[in-house]
């Protein structure tokens, strides 16, 4: 069982550090180095740690964080999940199950919450269409091999 750990500025280095690992895979396979979040500096962490409407939490293990979310709040009382990433090794055990359910509780006045993935990634949208999540019909073509699909719930 997982819990969800708030971070803080501090922890910019750390956080940075399991993104770079989560989706250094996905960079590699498609070279998305605009968009994917281990291309990203750790100056940008701070940058969103620092947004008044965002948060970040540490999903651990064991006492051990094997991943983290950002969470940000938009006007709309909508919620965006904007990352959500797992250790490799950790991966398809059921975790980023756990962290979204666990993170919709933590915020019960949210009318709603988004997220976008790859749509060539079919296991990433099947977690997330198994945890309640539709489609919006929005998508983004970014190269030949890699589409960015929008989901809802």
């Amino acid at each position: 069982m997982i819990c969800l750990i708030r971070a803080n500025i501090t922890d910019c280095e750390e956080i940075h550090a399991l993104q770079v690992k989560s989706f250094q895979a996905l960079l590699d396979k498609y070279n998305d180095v605009s968009t994917n979040p281990a291309a990203e500096s750790v100056e940008r962490i701070s940058r969103r740690m620092n947004q008044n409407f965002t948060d970040y939490y540490f999903i651990q293990l064991h006492g051990r964080h094997i991943g983290a979310i950002r969470i940000v709040r938009l006007d709309n009382s909508i919620c965006r999940i904007s990352p959500m990433f797992i250790l490799p090794e950790f991966q398809g055990k059921g975790y980023a199950q756990q962290t979204i359910a666990k993170v919709e509780a933590l915020y019960p006045q949210a009318n709603g919450w988004e997220l976008d993935t790859i749509k060539e990634e079919t296991n990433l949208c099947h977690l997330y269409e198994k945890m309640g999540y539709k489609k919006t019909g929005k998508e983004e073509t970014l190269q030949d091999n890699m589409t960015i699909v929008y989901y809802a719930k």
